[in-house]
C-alpha cells in the first residue's frame, strides 16, 4: 500500500514539474521578468533530454526535463571546467529575471532572461544581481 502511493504520488509529482509550454523553440512571446517565478511559465525548456547526455548551448535555453521513468526532473546544459557540455541537475529554477537585477532572496538560485540566457544569483561586491550563468 505505502509503495503504491508513493507511485502516484511520484507520478503526480513528474506531471507537475513538467512545463506546459515546453518547447525548444519559444514563440517569440515576450515574458514579464516580474510575473514569472518557477519553471512553469518558462518558455524554451526542453523536453525528453536526459540526464548526463551532451548538449550543445550552455548560454541560452539551457533548461531541459528529464522524463525517463516519470522524473519530470529539471536539468540544464553546463560545462564543468571547459569539459565537453553536459545535462546537470538544476538548482533551484526561479523563472524569467532580467540581467544585472538585484536577486536577494534568490541567492544559489537560477533562471532565465527574457531574450533565453542562463542566469545564475551571484553575491559580490556586497550585493546579489543576476549575472551570466555560464561566464
Amino acid at each position: 500500500m505505502r509503495s503504491t502511493v508513493a507511485v502516484v504520488a511520484a507520478l503526480m509529482a513528474a506531471g507537475m514539474l513538467m512545463p506546459a509550454s515546453a518547447s525548444a523553440d519559444p514563440d517569440g512571446t515576450p515574458i514579464n521578468a516580474n510575473q514569472c517565478n518557477d519553471a512553469f511559465c518558462t518558455p524554451g525548456i526542453t523536453p525528453g533530454v536526459e540526464l548526463g547526455a551532451p548538449c550543445s548551448n550552455t548560454t541560452y535555453y539551457v533548461f531541459g526535463v528529464d522524463t525517463r521513468n516519470n522524473w519530470g526532473r529539471l536539468i540544464f546544459c553546463g560545462s564543468p571546467r571547459r569539459y565537453e557540455p553536459r545535462y546537470f541537475r538544476s538548482p533551484p529554477m526561479v523563472g524569467v529575471k532580467n540581467l544585472n537585477d538585484d536577486c536577494v532572496g534568490y541567492e544559489n538560485s537560477v533562471a532565465q532572461a527574457p531574450d533565453g540566457m542562463f542566469l545564475t544569483c551571484v553575491a559580490a561586491g556586497g550585493r546579489t544581481r543576476w549575472v551570466q550563468g555560464d561566464a
